[in-house]
């Protein structure tokens, strides 16, 4: 290639950052028509969101600050889960420094606890919320409940395996963190700064938690005691439980590890991917969780699949007793079918003491027609859990069964909300 020689001094186009301009834009015009923002806000502005607007306590005529819009925070959450976010304080910051964040709050100033609250406190209108936006997908035919398919995955808890501890040591633990907070408390009755004062009382707060924890841990404890006596006798004084999380269990990780964890089920549509039901349990098989799901979805929607799909791990034979008495035909693959089938055995003939139920389904599972059911199951349960690993549910950010459960019901919102909108360009063409 044949080289130029350069005559002069380059020109070049440079930034220019300190230049005073006057620019008469609105925060909408700045950002994109289209951009995901506001397909949120859009969506969370066709919400009933009356359970939230029901609880703040400003009123006209009273005194008192005003507390944020509850559409910004929901806004917010849901923004922020579709992207990825999960951290409360990072979402704090994107609030001022990044603009589709900006551009929801409008202005609003947000702050980490705010938005750290909120994220968990409202349970109930968010398990409330998932039925009602399925329900519209429902009433508008663009997805069906005939078929779903069940799925479990452990999500590490926040909480490490040496928080676990037995009896003695969590008696231990236990005095003295009472002697901590007493100590705490009588220190706090001084005459002290106001800053000393506030230091104090967080101390205090944090003491407090602490000792809740641990009285938390030996109940857990307890619970666990009888279990392991069933396993095995003389087992149970083995029983430990987390300071850190009583709720949480060693459960074993994809990885082959054992670590703390919970068990998040969720129930996903087979033909839309859509999920209809969430629960976080503490169990560490997936064995007895089929019909409590199924209880979960006809609470909600006053309707029953009539297939349901679940992997090995989820066979209880008095589970599929249940689902099939109740009209619900079950596919689940027949355990140690291999081992069976090389010994000569035929895997789908009735064992003793089976029930006609699940005669019926060990017979059915042998069809051809079954086994192409079946195959929808690994595609249909398992996407929902690829979305929260890639929406970086890879480790719980609270503690506790109940806000575990906020957070995956904050997952499966975004995850429809995904669909939703995938859903309604299919029917537009």
């Amino acid at each position: 290639m044949e080289r130029t020689t350069q005559t002069g001094t380059a020109r070049f186009q440079r930034a220019e950052r300190r230049q005073i301009e006057f620019r008469p834009l609105a925060l909408d015009q700045l950002l994109a028509e289209d951009h995901a923002a506001r397909l949120i806000w859009a969506y969370v502005e066709g919400l009933d969101l009356t359970l939230l607007y029901q609880k703040i306590k400003a009123v006209d005529g009273n005194a008192g600050r005003n507390p944020i819009d509850p559409k910004i925070l929901l806004s917010l959450w849901l923004f922020a889960t579709v992207e990825g976010v999960t951290s409360a304080r990072r979402l704090a910051k994107l609030c001022q420094e990044h603009l589709a964040y900006l551009w929801i709050c409008g202005e609003v100033s947000v702050n980490y606890h705010t938005l750290s609250d909120f994220r968990t406190q409202h349970h109930e209108f968010l398990d409330d919320l998932l039925t009602q936006s399925v329900a519209t997908l429902l009433h508008q035919g663009l997805i069906e409940l005939n078929s779903l398919a069940q799925d479990g995955m452990r999500v590490r808890a926040s909480a490490s395996s040496s928080s676990f501890r037995r009896k003695p040591t969590l008696d231990e633990c236990l005095a003295q963190a009472e002697q901590h907070l007493e100590t705490l408390q009588r220190e706090s009755e001084e005459d002290v700064g106001v800053e000393n004062r506030r230091e104090q009382a967080a101390r205090v707060r944090a003491a407090r938690e602490r000792q809740e924890r641990i009285e938390a841990a030996l109940e857990e404890r307890e619970t666990l005691v009888p279990k392991m006596e069933r396993r095995k006798k003389g087992s149970g004084s083995e029983a430990r439980a987390s300071t850190t999380d009583p709720e949480a269990r060693k459960m074993k990780m994809a990885d082959g590890g054992f670590r703390p964890a919970y068990n998040v089920q969720f129930a996903t549509t087979t033909d839309t991917l859509v999920i209809a039901g969430v629960e976080v349990v503490n169990a560490g098989t997936d064995g007895g969780q089929m019909k409590p799901m199924i209880d979960q979805l006809e609470r909600r929607y006053q309707q029953a699949p009539e297939q349901y799909l679940a992997d090995g791990g989820f066979v209880k034979l008095d589970d599929i007793t249940a689902l099939e008495q109740a009209g619900i035909t079950t596919y689940l693959p027949i355990m140690e079918q291999t081992r069976k089938e090389s010994q000569g055995i035929d895997p789908f003939a009735p064992v003793k003491g089976d029930s006609e139920e699940v005669k019926r389904w060990r017979a059915r599972m042998g069809t051809s027609t079954a086994k192409e059911i079946y195959q929808q199951r690994s595609a249909t349960a398992e996407f929902p859990n690829a979305g929260c690993r890639n929406r970086g549910l890879g480790q719980f950010p609270v503690r506790g069964l109940l806000k575990a459960r906020a957070i995956c019901l904050w997952q499966a919102l975004a995850h429809n909300f995904q669909r939703t909108l995938d859903l309604r360009r299919q029917a537009t063409g």
